[in-house]
């Protein structure tokens, strides 16, 4: 039998998308205080998910606990994978236990998701036989993801995905859940959650007839109602977008 092939398993070139936990402290009892705060309201926010650890933030001189900061993650039942690093900074960065990896930032491309994660220091693929130097590759483009319409209500403990964009026709239940990797549409009362750009997407928004959520949240930065909303957009049709980091929620005249 060759050695490449066996029917028990495969080895196959690929990417992974994965959070990425941009690090820009190496004050770890601010970072485990910041932690604690944000995700005891939501435990299972990010429950299971998978990140890679970004330090490229950090200053010239700075240097954190790649292992420490992985037990704090693992505490919020996070699954650090590897480490993203700057050149200068790798040597450190992999003293932790967790490969170094490397990230496409992609932040800028309208409507795509960022930071598909890869083996560091990945070599090309070598050309396929006969092709010479003026042989041009094609490029294979993925397609675009559909936008995904929803047009009954969701009951409590209901949950429903979209790989691009989601629009809901009937009321999101306090317990039902809307994700999507792009913008999310609401066009009755949302009572829920609602987590818009899921794998990164910081241009992505959420657009809601009728505000009352228990969570609203853009690229992984999110508010609960443990923090009240303000008056003039309570129960009012509104946009939700990211400036800064941000969440800013702005009315909208539909009139």
């Amino acid at each position: 039998m060759s050695l490449n092939k066996t029917p028990f398993f495969e080895l196959r070139s690929g990417s992974v998308d994965a959070l990425q936990f941009v690090v820009k402290t190496t004050d770890l009892d601010a970072l485990k205080s910041e932690l604690t705060r944000r995700f005891e309201a939501t435990p299972e926010f990010f429950s299971g998910e998978v990140v890679t650890i970004d330090v490229r933030r950090l200053g010239e001189n700075e240097r954190a606990s790649i292992a420490d900061i992985a037990q704090l993650l693992d505490a919020v039942r996070m699954r650090p994978i590897g480490v993203v690093a700057a050149q200068a900074q790798r040597e450190w960065a992999a003293d932790g236990g967790l490969p170094l990896v490397e990230a496409r930032d992609r932040r800028a491309a309208a409507g795509g998701k960022t930071d598909a994660v890869q083996p560091a220091e990945q070599t090309p693929p070598e050309q396929p036989a006969g092709a010479g130097a003026n042989s041009v590759a094609a490029a294979v483009v993925p397609a675009p993801a559909q936008t995904l319409v929803i047009d009954k209500p969701l009951r409590s403990g209901q949950q429903v995905y979209a790989k691009g964009d989601l629009v809901v026709l009937g009321l999101v239940s306090y317990g039902a859940e809307v994700i999507a990797e792009g913008n999310i549409h609401i066009y009755a009362p949302l009572r829920g959650r609602a987590l818009a750009g899921v794998h990164g997407n910081h241009g992505a928004r959420i657009f809601c007839t009728c505000l009352e959520p228990e969570l609203i949240s853009i690229a992984g930065i999110y508010r609960t109602t443990e923090n009240p909303l303000p008056a003039d957009v309570i129960g009012k049709s509104v946009q939700i977008r990211l400036a800064d980091e941000k969440l800013m929620i702005e009315p909208l005249r539909l009139t």
